[in-house]
Parts: C-alpha cells; sequence; structure tokens
C-alpha cells in the first residue's frame, strides 16, 4: 500500500485510531494447512508465513491447540513477540501451452526489504472502540477454496469485500483508497497489471467470546454489521459486532503482492491468465488461515498503549523489532518432496484440475500426487514441456524478469537495454 496516500485517508478520517502494519517474509511454500487438513498433506500448495512454530522444530502438518507460541525458534515478522501464522493459496501463471509457472511475491511499499511474503495489519476500529486480544489457542480462516461466484453475497456488506484485488500500474500506480474501495475488484483483475496484482484478506473482527476453533474454524467470529462505510471498505468500518459475536478483535488485513509483470503473454480471448493453487482462475476463492501465535500479553499491550495512527512499527516502543535481516534468516526446509515453482510445471501441485465455476468446486476423487513428508524435491521430479512461445536465449532474461538472487538459478544478464536491479538476495528483475 502506498503508505503516504494511506496516511492522508487516516488523517481526514474524523474517528481515526490505532493500527500495527508489518512485513512478515516467507517461511515455506508446502501444501501444508493444519487447519484445515490436520496431520496430512493439504490437497494444494499455501505460502506461509510467521514463526517456526512447534516444539522448537518447524511448522508443522498439526499445530496443537496447547502450542506455546514462547516455544517458537524464530519469526519471520517485523515484531520478535509475534509467533503467529498466516498462510493463503499461491498465485500460477498458467501459460498458452497449458503448464504452470509460480507467481513469486514481491515486497510492498515502505516494507523495508522481506523476502516475499505478506504485509500484515492489526486494526483497531476508528471510533476508538476497546479491542481485545486473541486468547491462546484461537484459529480462524477467512474465505472459502471452494467458490467461483459471488452471486450469494449480500452487495455492501462487509463480507461483499472482504476479499479483493488491486490492479497496480507501474511502480505501485493505481493506488487510491482503502484496501477494497475504488476500483478494487472481488475477482482476480482482468487486465494486465504492469505493476503487479496485490490480494487484500480481512478476517473478522467479532468474536463470540467463548470458542476457540470450531470445527469449521468460522463459525466463532463475524464481521461487524450494517453497511460499509461510504467508500466501501472495511479498513475504517466503525460498525458495531452483532449480539452474538460481541467481542471486538484487533481486525487482521494481509496484503499479498504478486509479481506478475514477468508474465507478458495475455491471451486474446478475453480471459485472464492466472490461477490459484487450488484451480480457481476467479479470485473468489482466495482464502487465508490464522493461527495466533504472539508471546504473552504482547499484542494486548500493543493494542493499549501503540496507539500512532501511522501503523509504523518503530512507533511501537512496546514491541522488539527484528530486522530484514533476522527475519529473512527465519526459513523452513521444504518437507513434501515435489516441485511446485522455478520451472513449468505440467499441473498445479497436488490434484487441482482447474475449475472456472461458477459451481462450487470439487475435492479431485484420485489423487497420485505426493501425500507424504520426507526426502527433498527433485529438480527432475516433474518434467514440463517448455514454452511455445519465444524466450530469450538461456544466457538472458527479458524485461522483468528475475536475474540474480542466492536462491535464484536462471540468466543473469538482461536483454538491452535493461539491467538487473537488486532487490534482495532472493529476488532480483531485469529493469
Amino acid at each position: 500500500m502506498q503508505w503516504s496516500s494511506l496516511l492522508s485517508v487516516v488523517l481526514a478520517a474524523p474517528f481515526a485510531h490505532a493500527l500495527l502494519r508489518f512485513p512478515c517474509s516467507q517461511l515455506v511454500i508446502e501444501r501444508f494447512d493444519p487447519l484445515v487438513t490436520p496431520g496430512i498433506v493439504s490437497p494444494h500448495l499455501h505460502q506461509i508465513i510467521g514463526g517456526v512454530c512447534y516444539l522448537r522444530t518447524y511448522f508443522n502438518l498439526s499445530i496443537p491447540s496447547a502450542y506455546d507460541p514462547a516455544t517458537a525458534s524464530c519469526s519471520t515478522c517485523r515484531f520478535k513477540e509475534n509467533k503467529s501464522n498466516y498462510w493463503t493459496a499461491v498465485l500460477y501463471f498458467k501459460h498458452p501451452n497449458g503448464t504452470f509457472m509460480r507467481v513469486p511475491q514481491m515486497a510492498n511499499q515502505y516494507v523495508g526489504s522481506p523476502n516475499g511474503g505478506m504485509t500484515v495489519y492489526y486494526i483497531q476500529p476508528p471510533n476508538g472502540a476497546k479491542v481485545t486480544s486473541f486468547p491462546r489457542g484461537f484459529r480462524m480462516i477467512s474465505g472459502d477454496p471452494f467458490i467461483r461466484n459471488n452471486t450469494w453475497i449480500p452487495p455492501n456488506t462487509a463480507v461483499s469485500r472482504a476479499l479483493t484485488f488491486r490492479c497496480f500500474s507501474d511502480n505501485f500506480g493505481n493506488n487510491n483508497g482503502s484496501p477494497g474501495a475504488g476500483t478494487d475488484t472481488v475477482n482476480l483483475p482482468k487486465q494486465k497489471c504492469t505493476g503487479g496484482i496485490r490480494s487484500n484478506i480481512y478476517f473478522p473482527s467479532c468474536w463470540d467470546g467463548v470458542t476457540l476453533d470450531p470445527p469449521d474454524h468460522h463459525s466463532h467470529v463475524a464481521y461487524p454489521e450494517g453497511p460499509l462505510p461510504s467508500d466501501g471498505s472495511l479498513f475504517f468500518n466503525a460498525n458495531p459486532c452483532p449480539s452474538s459475536h460481541p467481542v471486538r478483535l484487533p481486525m487482521i488485513f494481509m496484503e499479498t503482492v504478486w509479481d506478475t509483470r514477468q508474465f507478458n503473454m495475455w491471451p486474446t480471448d478475453g480471459s485472464q491468465p492466472f490461477v490459484y493453487s487450488m484451480g480457481d482462475p476467479t479470485g473468489y476463492g482466495q482464502h487465508a488461515d490464522y493461527v495466533f501465535g504472539w508471546e504473552g500479553s504482547a499484542l494486548q499491550r500493543a493494542m493499549d498503549t501503540c496507539i500512532d495512527i501511522s501503523g509504523i512499527p518503530e512507533s511501537c516502543s512496546v514491541l522488539t523489532i527484528q530486522t530484514d535481516a533476522q527475519i529473512n534468516s527465519c526459513k523452513q526446509a521444504v518437507q513434501v518432496n515435489e516441485v511446485t515453482e522455478g520451472q513449468y510445471l505440467p499441473r498445479l501441485p497436488g490434484c487441482n484440475p482447474v475449475q472456472p465455476g461458477p459451481a462450487r468446486a470439487t475435492m479431485f476423487s484420485t489423487c497420485d500426487a505426493v501425500s507424504t513428508t520426507g526426502g527433498v524435491p527433485s529438480s527432475t521430479a516433474t518434467a514440463a514441456p517448455p514454452p511455445t512461445t519465444s524466450m530469450p536465449s538461456s544466457a538472458q532474461a527479458a524485461h522483468y524478469a528475475q536475474c540474480g538472487g542466492r536462491s535464484y538459478n536462471g540468466p543473469t544478464t538482461c536483454q538491452a537495454p535493461y539491467t538487473c536491479k537488486y532487490s534482495n538476495d532472493y529476488y532480483s528483475q531485469c529493469l
């Protein structure tokens, strides 16, 4: 988000209140989902950020309800006390020849140089209402990976704008208004976004005050009721919680900036070429999971005392700030032996045929994908046919292509007149 633009909006708001805004670098990209499919490999791929959280080892197939965040060995988030985990589906580019390439994430504006990942917000209501921190053991989800339309959602409600996309022009252009407002769409943008695509995900911020994690992972929480503010966004929503869910929580909001700039092969049939890892080419099925993991009373202290409306991490003195080097060094090795990125794949990881809807998607009945952990991915585990369109020679990379960094093994020379611009140790581009 363009922070200077947001600040001008915040300062103009009649009841501007506090928020935290911080980056979390990538922990791992893995077919794990310990909320929805605990104990087994997930049907589809997720990008995961936050704490290496279980018994000082790793983010695992299951996270016990009694998990103590103090046992985490590190966190990819800016605040050291935040050992929570957050994950969302992964975006892929579908080549005209039917193969798939993972779309990388890039750092958001004004967050430093995290290695991919997401930007996380904890937002208090603009009317200054008291918020209560999540208790230990709290989990929730936002969104539904199986939906492929939004005709069932009442318009001008929080649910109708909880999951949206912003289509950036060059250099984070077209970044006007709060997330979910203005020209933001509830479906994946159907035009080229020359500066990338940002996904906007709001979690519910009202709790029943009792249940930590029901079987469906969402009935214990709700969005504030009533029509949205005039800008159509949840960001400054001061509406009250429903009586069934009276406890006001910090509103968690997550942004992922997908670097679509390097994928210039746009379909000529009016469709768009991106698809989520669960086989969703519409974007309606984007979703996210949250497992609370702040140490002790750290989050409540922050909500009580960090009332600087800028949201800048340095303005919250009760929390410990980690450097880019520290959050980027917190990593986890992939545990499912499959290739998910770095080459064109013949199919999406797991068993996820593209299902455009509008009917609900269904699970693939006979799946032959890897279903256990162990070993390490082999670069030859899946072979994909090469793209059929003209590509640069192996010694050169095209405009916006990746061109360097410790974890990238592709071309390091950019086509003239472009040069390799350093972003961080894991990602650079021909610009």
